[in-house]
């Protein structure tokens, strides 16, 4: 659940900023009344996701397990591929994110439908990630064939929500962050997750008799660790960690983990090195 948590809360922050940057330019700049067609186009996003995690719910009903396996195991790699282009492009993107996005309703407010189009391309990227990462969470978490649980969507709608909160604070002024110090712990630790994820999909393909090695157990520490324990729920929710692992799936998660996770310390270091300032908000 706190996986999903700090992913509804990282992605829900990086929505709501986007959204909290195009509300301030346009009441700044004295057009009002282009908001309707600002929430149009979150409305449009939310709509879209929500329809994308029924249709995959109800088309993973009608599956055989082994398909369920294939099907799960690819989304899982998908969406590790998901997350880390996300943290990466963010460590990036999140100092130019607002003139970016100050250009883009300037661009776009001769066109009845720019600014819809605008909100929908800025915040439908994190909208997508977090409904197949979340989707991939679900079917982890019941086993692929098991019945779904709701403990990932609970865990992420409180993210969500929190992120929201937070967002709505630093439009209003009442908080300020650090948001490049923000981004680079839950970056850090979305990683991590991802590596858990990426190893998850790979064991989902040894299920599916896809991948060979099922058998082949790296360690098996279930007599120690079980996952009914809130150490054990702990551990599967945040890192996806398996009592009983194979090479494969331990194999995975090195080969992931140290150069990601090397780049991506790399990659934040750089800009405070060069002395600029980190941006403390909105």
């Amino acid at each position: 659940m706190l996986g999903n948590y700090l992913i509804g809360l990282r992605e829900g922050l990086e929505a709501s900023l986007v959204v909290s940057i195009l509300v301030a330019y346009l009441v700044s700049s004295g057009r009002r009344h282009l908001l309707p067609r600002l929430w149009l186009g979150v409305a449009l996003v939310i709509a879209v996701c929500v329809a994308i995690t029924v249709g995959l719910g109800l088309q993973a009903r009608q599956l055989t397990f082994q398909t369920q396996e294939l099907v799960g195991g690819t989304l899982s790699i998908v969406a590790a591929a998901f997350v880390t282009w996300m943290v990466f492009w963010m460590a990036g993107a999140a100092r130019g994110m607002g003139a970016k996005l100050r250009a883009d309703v300037d661009a776009a407010d001769g066109s009845a439908w720019g600014l819809v189009l605008v909100a929908v391309l800025s915040v439908g990227r994190e909208g997508l990630e977090t409904t197949l990462i979340l989707w991939t969470n679900t079917q982890q978490a019941t086993g692929g064939a098991g019945q779904p649980t709701s403990v990932p969507i609970i865990g992420a709608l409180l993210g969500i929500a929190t992120a929201v909160v937070i967002g709505y604070a630093l439009y209003r002024g009442a908080i300020t962050i650090n948001l490049t110090r923000f981004f680079t712990w839950t970056g850090a630790l979305l990683v991590i997750v991802a590596a858990g994820v990426l190893a998850y999909g790979f064991h989902d393909l040894q299920e599916a008799g896809l991948l060979p090695g099922l058998n082949a157990i790296a360690f098996d520490v279930s007599h120690v660790i079980s996952l009914g324990s809130w150490y054990g729920t702990l551990l599967k929710g945040v890192f996806n960690f398996s009592p009983r692992t194979t090479w494969l799936e331990a194999g995975v998660w090195l080969a992931y983990v140290v150069p990601v996770l090397a780049l991506f310390l790399l990659k934040v270091r750089r800009p405070s090195s060069s002395g600029t300032p980190a941006p403390a908000g909105v």
